[in-house]
């Protein structure tokens, strides 16, 4: 069985269909939404019908579509340009869509997948926290009863691995490396980066952003577990991105929306 991760795909649909075309070619049979769907960008309503049209979909709420679902205009914690996303994106989706958002679930156990998701963090999935270090990931792992936990919410991919005790290794909670290599990387090629899942030893993998990336990386991010195989592969993908800022700007968002895209930050 194959599992497509997306996550913060931000109503970026170029990002989205490059991605999407990579699992197909992969022959993925089931997918994975970890949240923010919406906001950021000037395609949330193609994006939003992709994505619920998804086949085997799973999927959870981020604060970007909690926030274009509910009548906070406050937003308590946004940035101004996040803000005006999130009002611009609301007059853009219907009632229904926004009805099908507000009733997403915070997080969730996938059965027979040994897998939960979540946007946020499993210890508190409504505070809308961030998982960046160690420290943060051991707060995470004391909620997690699954093998594998997959978030996103902060749009810079990490993983970590907390082994038992009885495997006498220095920490039991380390971060992977391998997950966030760079190197001399070409940001206009495609790459995938495979981590083995081993026996005994439980995950937690923020899969990065398809739609709006942080980690100096402007390619989309995702990542497909295949669970015949043990192995999660996380792949980076360039797409359109002038296409993407056009756009943004062409619907008056802010200019910071558009120029942060090609810099991944």
């Amino acid at each position: 069985m194959k599992y497509a991760i997306l996550s913060d795909i931000h109503g970026n649909l170029e990002a989205l269909d490059v991605s999407l075309e990579v699992c197909r070619q992969e022959k993925v049979d089931s997918y994975v939404c970890l949240g923010d769907i919406v906001g950021y960008n000037a395609n949330p309503k193609e994006c939003l019908e992709i994505v619920r049209n998804l086949p085997g979909l799973t999927v959870v709420k981020g604060n970007h579509d909690e926030y274009v679902s509910n009548n906070d205009e406050v937003m308590e914690g946004f940035n101004p340009h996040a803000k005006a996303a999130v009002l611009w994106t609301k007059a853009q989706l219907s009632d229904e869509d926004r009805k099908w958002l507000s009733e997403l679930p915070m997080r969730l156990t996938i059965k027979g997948a040994n897998m939960t998701i979540v946007h946020a963090t499993l210890d508190g999935p409504d505070a809308w926290g961030y998982i960046f270090d160690v420290h943060h990931a051991a707060d995470n792992f004391s909620y997690q009863f699954t093998q594998l936990c997959f978030c996103g919410h902060s749009h810079v991919p990490v993983a970590f691995s907390k082994r038992p005790i009885a495997m006498r290794v220095n920490r039991t909670i380390e971060e992977i490396p391998e997950w966030t290599s760079e190197g001399d990387t070409d940001f206009t090629v495609a790459d995938a980066i495979p981590i083995t899942i081993e026996q005994g030893v439980k995950y937690l993998m923020n899969v990065g952003s398809i739609g709006q990336p942080r980690n100096h990386d402007p390619r989309a991010s995702f990542c497909i577990y295949d669970t015949d195989k043990k192995e999660v592969v996380r792949y980076r993908i360039p797409y359109n991105i002038a296409l993407t800022q056009q756009k943004i700007r062409a619907a008056n968002l802010p200019e910071r929306l558009a120029a942060r895209l090609a810099r991944g930050v």
